[in-house]
This record gives C-alpha cells, sequence and structure tokens, in this order.
C-alpha cells in the first residue's frame, strides 16, 4: 500500500520539469498557509495570557512591589 507521499513522490518524477515547479509553489503555499495559521493561534493564545493578568488586585500587588 501506497502512502500519499509515496503517490506524490512517484508522480513528480513521472512529470516534466515545469510542472514540477507548479507542484512546489502550491506545496509551499500550503506550508506558509499553516505556518501562519500557527502563528496566529499563539497570538491568540497569548493575548489570552495577558487578560488573565490585566486585573485591579494584580496591579495593586505589583505597584507595592
Amino acid at each position: 500500500m501506497n502512502t500519499a507521499k509515496e503517490r506524490l513522490l512517484k508522480i513528480i518524477d513521472e512529470i516534466p520539469e515545469q510542472e514540477v515547479d507548479k507542484i512546489l509553489d502550491f506545496a509551499e503555499y500550503l506550508k506558509t498557509k499553516k505556518e501562519k495559521s500557527l502563528s496566529e493561534e499563539l497570538t491568540k493564545t497569548s493575548e489570552s495570557s495577558i487578560d488573565f493578568w490585566d486585573n485591579d488586585i494584580d496591579d495593586e500587588v505589583w505597584n507595592d512591589a
């Protein structure tokens, strides 16, 4: 049984070089899209962490430190 990656590599081996460039462009697009999504998730997570510390009690404690 061939995995999707094995099937893709076989197709790449069989097509002309100019077609491989199109596959590479699409693969790079998918990678960039995934990285952007991960970055956005990390930003949202860090923003929610900041909200946790933004309260009057902690502000008062830190003002006296």
